[in-house]
């Protein structure tokens, strides 16, 4: 079984983000699940990009990735939207992670704004919908086609629609049939990595 450390989106941790953890906890994995907007929850999403830009986005990415302090370090790195950035920057440069799950959302791995090369023997799975305008259309697919095109063990899972927290069972954007399907997938990487 996989140890995961499971990082919400600008919404904050929502009940559908908690069912999501609960989901993967019944089929026997750990996971930590840390809220960074101490209790915060926010109606919109850019109600919760305001929150985050005035703590700062490097600083909430931060702390989110000081959430793996006293964790062990092989974990599967997972994060809906926002929750990628400190996922995918834990992924990529802390030691012995196992894998990285990106939902919504994915960073390049080379330019400017990326933490260097996808290390080596770190499997990852990235999800988003084809029509979403944050995933399709700001280049986080392009970003997620680079590390599928050049990491051994990448997967690039689209689904049909244009929403962006489609996995999220509070939220109106919710997609039962992708969820699912994003849900087995996700069970399938867990049990091998």
């Amino acid at each position: 079984m996989a140890e995961v450390l499971l990082f919400h989106h600008a919404h904050g941790l929502t009940p559908g983000v908690r069912a999501f953890a609960d989901d993967l906890r019944a089929a026997g994995h750990t996971v930590h699940a840390p809220d960074l907007f101490d209790g915060r929850i926010f109606k919109s999403i850019d109600e919760g990009l305001a929150y985050i830009g005035a703590t700062g986005f490097e600083d909430m990415r931060e702390r989110g990735v000081r959430m793996a302090d006293g964790l062990p370090p092989a974990l599967v790195y997972a994060g809906f939207s926002f929750g990628v950035l400190p996922a995918q920057k834990l992924a990529q440069t802390r030691p012995g992670a196992r894998g990285a799950l990106l939902f919504y959302s994915c960073l390049p791995i080379s330019g400017e704004w990326a933490f260097g090369p996808w290390p080596d023997g770190v499997a990852v799975q990235i999800h988003g919908m084809d029509n979403d305008p944050i995933f399709a259309g700001e280049g986080d697919i392009d970003a997620a086609r680079e590390i599928v095109e050049t990491v051994d063990d990448a997967e690039l899972f689209l689904y049909p629609g244009d929403q962006h927290y489609f996995a999220d069972n509070s939220l109106p954007s919710y997609d039962a049939g992708a969820t699912a399907l994003l849900t087995r997938r996700v069970l399938a990487f867990l049990g091998r990595v």
